[in-house]
């Protein structure tokens, strides 16, 4: 990640940054891409804005898919890193405040090959921590995911929170898309049942430095390839769209959900535009590179989880009245951060 990344979620934090003084914020799937800069984001606002009374981190994560930097159990002031699977009980002494529910296997190729994993964190994994906050009365927000949305109707795009989805429960993708819609209705009922204080995040392809190289999205795959000299990949048609949000508006929007959400609701997070196709993002790289990027259209891998969405494209003007959310990165500024650090980091290697 660059440590101008982390300064600026930490600036944008600081209207709301006091009220995580003195606070104990227990993250999940904390060594993972959102992980860790959520980690290192709230170590630069206790070192810049919260020097009196410092926020305490407890961070969980099982490794299972965080790679060799995520593997790295670093050493962080006031953040206490522990190796656990939240699918099996947690004993937490103290008091917690809020818990970031951030755990999950979100790759399309790390989901194939751990179905019965994905599906067990999104569920057991988020009932272990509800019932957690209802003990502690702990604040929680839990990411679910666009892709809750299925392949939605082109009526609905952008899609508002209210949209129901088109989903499948059956084949490849079903393990992570109706494990996080499940996610989302344990969080409904022990807010309904329990009083449990409750916010959902809906987050829509968000990207930027840190992504590991055998991530298997799109824009990792992209890089991995333009690294190496080859061609990209385009499955299928290449007309399938995507929008993509960088990870400083990302983690500045959760954290804002965190704070500010309003228990019971979700929430979309991501960035509405620019939404392009597949051949178009390639265009688009290649403007930002200033180099000719070799591109071919080809079959989905076997590898790859049939049924993928036509569109996808959030209407975030719930997040933006509600809790203040508004994207600032411009989409080619992203791309030109996400490169630049991939083009020193990847090695180009084959998957």
């Amino acid at each position: 990640m660059l440590q101008s990344d982390i300064k600026e979620i930490a600036s944008r934090l600081q209207g709301v940054a006091h009220t995580l003084a003195g606070k104990t914020i227990l993250l999940t799937g904390g060594r993972g891409f959102l992980g860790r800069y959520f980690t290192h984001a709230l170590v630069r606002l206790n070192a810049t804005r919260l020097k009196k009374s410092p926020c305490k981190m407890i961070v969980l994560d099982n490794l299972i898919t965080a790679g060799k930097e995520g593997s790295r159990m670093e050493k962080l002031p006031h953040c206490r890193i522990i190796k656990h699977d939240i699918v099996k009980p947690f004993k937490i002494t103290g008091k917690v405040h809020y818990i970031l529910h951030a755990a999950g296997i979100a790759s399309p190729f790390y989901y194939r090959a751990y179905p019965l994993q994905t599906l067990e964190v999104a569920t057991a994994g988020t009932k272990n921590m509800l019932e957690a906050a209802k003990k502690l009365q702990a604040r929680v927000l839990f990411f679910s995911s666009s892709e809750i949305y299925g392949d939605p109707d082109p009526r609905f795009v952008p899609i508002q929170e209210s949209y129901r989805g088109n989903v499948s429960c059956q084949g490849p993708r079903a393990c992570y898309d109706e494990s996080k819609r499940l996610g989302e209705t344990l969080c409904y009922i022990y807010h309904e049942l329990h009083g449990v204080s409750v916010s959902t995040v809906r987050p829509f392809n968000v990207f930027g430095p840190g992504m590991q190289e055998t991530d298997y999205r799109v824009l990792p795959n992209f890089a991995n390839r333009i690294k190496g000299n080859q061609p990209l990949h385009i499955y299928g048609t290449g007309n399938q769209t995507r929008t993509f949000c960088y990870i400083t508006d990302a983690i500045v929007g959760f954290l804002l959900a965190m704070i500010k959400g309003v228990p019971g609701e979700a929430y979309n997070i991501g960035n509405p535009e620019p939404e392009l196709s597949m051949v178009a993002l390639a265009d688009r790289i290649e403007k930002v590179l200033k180099r000719k990027v070799p591109r071919i259209l080809s079959q989905y891998p076997d590898s790859y989880p049939a049924d993928e969405p036509l569109r996808r494209c959030p209407d975030i003007r719930k997040a933006r009245v509600q809790i203040g959310y508004e994207p600032q990165v411009d989409f080619d500024e992203g791309l030109s951060r996400f490169f630049g650090w991939t083009d020193t980091v990847y090695t180009g290697k084959q998957p």
